[in-house]
């Protein structure tokens, strides 16, 4: 019985993400070429451009190409990354047999992905407010507020990650949070990068 409702949890799993990545798909083949074209130049400019592409092309109707846009969808795109990274590790603290040093590391953990996710919400506010900036003095005091933030946000990803460099650590819990917090680091260094060629623009 438990096998079978493994294999039913699989199945939706799998067919959830076939969803999402056919869902994708045909957004960005309904995207003007224009749109899809302007996102994939722009995430040549980023650390790691096959993931800034495969995030945000799905993006392109509404990014079209508006370096603002796509800078604040690159954000909301990784505070939900953010959030879910967050719920991930939360859900690992109630493992029973971890380690002492496992559960403190996962419950720092935690505090900076919070941190995380409150530093990249604001930045999305702020990239929305360079857009309604009125004069240079406001744009910039926005566009510093936005690139302090995703930096800090970062920050907060690679501290999280460092609670499990020791190989004491070394096992699945920490394979599992690194993974995630990798990925979540990524989506990060990919958003400042695009804030800044946004600044660069204006």
């Amino acid at each position: 019985m438990a096998k079978q409702i493994l294999y039913a949890l699989f199945l939706f799993l799998l067919s959830t993400t076939m969803e999402l990545t056919t869902a994708s798909s045909a957004a960005a083949a309904g995207s003007s070429k224009r749109a899809v074209n302007f996102i994939q130049a722009s995430c040549k400019s980023t650390t790691y451009p096959t993931v800034c592409f495969s995030s945000l092309s799905g993006y392109a109707n509404s990014i079209q190409t508006s370096p603002r846009r796509l800078a604040e969808t690159a954000l909301t795109v990784t505070v939900s990354q953010a959030q879910s990274t967050k719920v991930f590790i939360s859900r690992l603290a109630r493992f029973k047999g971890l380690k002492k040093r496992e559960v403190q590391a996962i419950r720092d953990c935690i505090e900076e992905i919070s941190d995380t996710v409150d530093r990249l919400t604001k930045s999305v506010q702020e990239v929305k407010m360079c857009g309604r900036a009125k004069g240079r003095d406001q744009f910039w005091f926005h566009m510093s507020n936005a690139q302090t933030w995703t930096s800090a946000a970062l920050t907060n990803a690679i501290t999280c990650s460092d609670g499990f460099a020791r190989r004491i650590m070394d096992g699945r819990i920490k394979n599992s949070v690194r993974a995630r917090i990798v990925n979540l680091g990524r989506g990060t260094s990919n958003a400042l990068a695009l804030i800044n060629a946004f600044a660069k623009k204006y």
